[in-house]
């Protein structure tokens, strides 16, 4: 008679490297339109850093004759001061996108942070704290931006105070609809019954549940801001000349549509190629975190 064989139990697998790799298998599913607009915000993103050590001239001052069309010495050509529009386009688009991320960063600290305690909270709190969101989004976003740009004066500095005012109820929405919608689940109570502190049930066990749709949302938002930012420069409420803001390069450049087409349509396409890859990449990133 053969003797059984001994129970062998599973084998354990290096949480490290199981975590390390969680995302290469979805990157792989991802399409190439996915993995192309990803590299391409990374590469916007490295391109906005290196852009005071590549950028040819100095913004702000002339550096050739006015209205010298795109290619005769200048790659892009000279604006009304003879300034070189490549460099001006390259600080522009800088501006732009840090100022997206920046008011992204806010909006889901603040954001976040009012959706975590309602919806960990509930009862009265919640409430009160959902009641003050609501009343923020009840609120008509671009003009009460343009209204306290216009009480502060413009600048880009309080352009930015302007449009983080109007952007974090999205993010507190969120955040609470999934702190809510995990409230229930076996593990809460599992740490509950454990003796885990609200505190510490509130950082480790819900908040990361919120982490991926809010990065998505955040992502998304990217393309929108941009958009929103320009369009505020443009009305002349961003920083003021001659800073290099593409809404405003392309506001200032408006006269000279018929003459010298360059300077208002260069700061154009520009926000346009910024709010395109945005929302390309958002679009990526979703689908490579959708597993998760």
């Amino acid at each position: 008679m053969a003797l059984a064989e001994p129970f062998v139990g599973p084998v354990p697998v290096a949480r490290g490297r199981q975590r390390s790799t969680t995302l290469i298998p979805a990157f792989k599913r991802v399409s190439i339109l996915d993995r192309v607009a990803l590299g391409g915000a990374v590469g916007i993103t490295v391109l906005a850093v290196v852009t005071p050590w590549i950028a040819p001239y100095d913004p702000s001052k002339p550096a050739g004759a006015t209205y010298l069309p795109p290619g005769q010495g200048f790659l892009l050509g000279t604006d009304e001061v003879g300034r070189d529009m490549l460099t001006r386009l390259l600080y522009g688009m800088r501006t732009s996108w840090f100022a997206a991320l920046l008011v992204i960063a806010i909006g889901v600290l603040i954001g976040g942070l009012i959706g975590l305690v309602a919806g960990a909270c509930g009862g009265w709190v919640d409430t009160v704290l959902m009641r003050i969101t609501d009343l923020f989004l009840a609120l008509p976003g671009p003009v009460l931006a343009i209204a306290v740009v216009a009480a502060l004066g413009p600048s880009l500095r309080n352009t930015l105070i302007a449009v983080s005012i109007v952007w974090w109820p999205f993010y507190a929405r969120i955040v609470r609809g999934e702190i809510w919608s995990m409230r229930s689940r076996p593990h809460l109570e599992a740490a509950r019954l454990a003796g885990v502190g609200p505190v510490r049930r509130a950082w480790r066990h819900l908040l990361p549940g919120a982490v991926p749709s809010t990065v998505v949302t955040a992502s998304l938002d990217v393309g929108n801001l941009i958009l929103t930012l320009a369009g505020l420069s443009f009305l002349g409420l961003g920083a003021p000349a001659p800073a290099p803001e593409l809404g405003a390069m392309a506001a200032r450049g408006l006269p000279q549509l018929l003459e010298h087409w360059w300077i208002p349509v260069l700061p154009g396409v520009a926000v346009f190629l910024l709010a395109f890859v945005a929302n390309l990449a958002g679009d990526g990133l979703r689908d490579l975190m959708g597993d998760r």
